[in-house]
């Protein structure tokens, strides 16, 4: 396994936390060798901001707060700790989609400041939704609220090591899109994501035999939701750009805190 999954280099934790978080790292590399270990260690910076949501969550319980609470706590906090970048994704993902332009006219409105109605709506149920899905598995427990918020936030981070697989074409010649864009081996992406699927399991395994399947039943079908997106941006748009890894990491999110909060 070690041949075909080296350990992760410096540089490529530094490029996944630097470029996918705001906690203070520091990015020294910047060129494909930097951008394939970021982009394979991306669930790791998730999981570290999915524990940081459950946390504010948790916190929040144990100071005498209801799960509803709890839940808009652990959606907000992944929110700051990307700057919005990934709703910012989203929503303009959303507008050059709703657009109905072809790709050029379309990636030309995805790139200019302002929001659509289409980012707006989309922006508006994806986070009530998150919100809704995180108080009810806090409703559950704090232990399944915390697990929801922390495979939710890794779930979303390994949909953005998948989309950066080999094969998976670049929208622009610059930008975010274009520095990661197939710099992922397929064999490496499929290991990690085992790696992730492994790791649900287990957390979802001090609560039951039933919260270890739908654990990884959740990342199964983030994953899936976010390959639909992906390969439907990809068709539209010609590939991939910053603001659809954005799209892909809440669409992931969103999927998985609602297969969780089921049952």
């Amino acid at each position: 396994m070690s041949s075909i999954l080296p350990a992760p280099p410096a540089h490529g934790l530094r490029f996944a936390f630097g470029t996918l978080t705001v906690l203070p790292v520091k990015v020294t590399r910047w060129d494909r060798d930097a951008a394939r270990g970021g982009m394979l260690c991306a669930p790791v910076a998730g999981l570290a901001v999915g524990a940081l949501a459950a946390a504010s969550g948790v916190l929040l319980l144990l100071l005498g707060a209801g799960p509803l609470l709890a839940g808009v706590a652990s959606a907000a906090v992944p929110a700051a700790l990307t700057r919005g970048l990934h709703l910012d994704g989203l929503a303009d993902t959303a507008d050059g989609l709703g657009s109905g332009k072809p790709a050029e006219d379309a990636l030309r409105i995805m790139k200019q400041s302002d929001i659509g109605p289409f980012g707006v709506i989309t922006l508006l149920f994806v986070l009530l939704a998150q919100t809704a899905a995180l108080a009810e598995a806090y409703a559950g427990s704090w232990a399944r609220g915390a697990l929801a918020a922390v495979v939710a936030a890794t779930a979303a981070r390994l949909a953005l090591t998948l989309a950066a697989r080999a094969g998976v074409p670049a929208a622009r010649p610059e930008g975010l899109g274009a520095a990661v864009a197939g710099v992922v081996p397929r064999s490496r992406a499929l290991l990690v994501a085992l790696l992730v699927l492994g790791a649900a399991a287990g957390g979802g395994a001090p609560l039951g035999a039933y919260d270890v399947g739908r654990a990884v039943l959740a990342v199964l079908l983030a994953l899936g939701a976010a390959e639909l997106l992906l390969r439907h941006c990809v068709r539209r748009f010609g590939g991939v750009t910053g603001d659809v890894f954005g799209g892909l990491a809440e669409t992931a999110a969103t999927t998985a805190l609602v297969v969780l909060a089921l049952g």
